[in-house]
C-alpha cells in the first residue's frame, strides 16, 4: 500500500509549492521564473536542499517562463543536494525549457523526466546520484 502524499495547505509563494510525496520533497515551480522570482526562491530552496540525504524533485511542468536565473537555481540546488549526499530529480515537459536545458548542458547533469510518477516510482538510487 502506497502512503498518502502529505501536502502543505498553502504555497510558500505564488511561484513555489513544497510538499512531501513518497519520501521525496517535491518543489513545484509556477509561473515565470526570472531574476526577481529567483531571488525570492533562493533562500527557500537553500533551506530544503540543506538537509543531509534529502530526496528532492523539482517540478517545472507549471512554469510559463524560465531564464538563466532559473538555471542558476537548478544548478545551485543540484550542487547543494549532492554535497549533502542526497538525490535530485527534475520533471519538465515544457519544450522551450527543455531546449534551454539541452543547449546549456544542464540536461546532462540533471536529466529531465516527463512525469512526477516516473521519478517517484523508480527504485531508490545511491546517494549522490541525480
Amino acid at each position: 500500500m502506497r502512503p498518502e502524499p502529505r501536502q502543505e495547505s498553502a504555497p510558500l509563494t505564488r511561484h513555489l509549492r513544497v510538499r512531501e510525496d513518497r519520501g521525496h520533497t517535491v518543489l513545484e515551480f509556477h509561473g515565470e521564473i526570472d531574476i526577481a522570482v529567483a531571488d525570492e526562491l533562493a533562500p527557500r530552496l537553500d533551506r530544503v536542499t540543506d538537509r543531509r540525504g534529502a530526496r528532492i524533485v523539482i517540478d517545472l511542468r507549471n512554469i510559463e517562463f524560465f531564464d538563466c536565473s532559473g538555471l542558476r537555481l537548478l544548478y545551485r540546488a543540484r550542487t547543494r543536494v549532492l554535497d549533502h549526499g542526497g538525490t535530485l530529480h527534475l520533471v519538465c515537459t515544457q519544450p522551450l525549457t527543455l531546449r534551454v536545458l539541452r543547449v546549456t548542458g544542464l540536461a546532462r547533469l540533471l536529466p529531465p523526466r516527463p512525469t512526477l510518477e516516473a521519478v517517484l516510482e523508480q527504485p531508490e538510487t545511491a546517494p549522490g546520484s541525480w
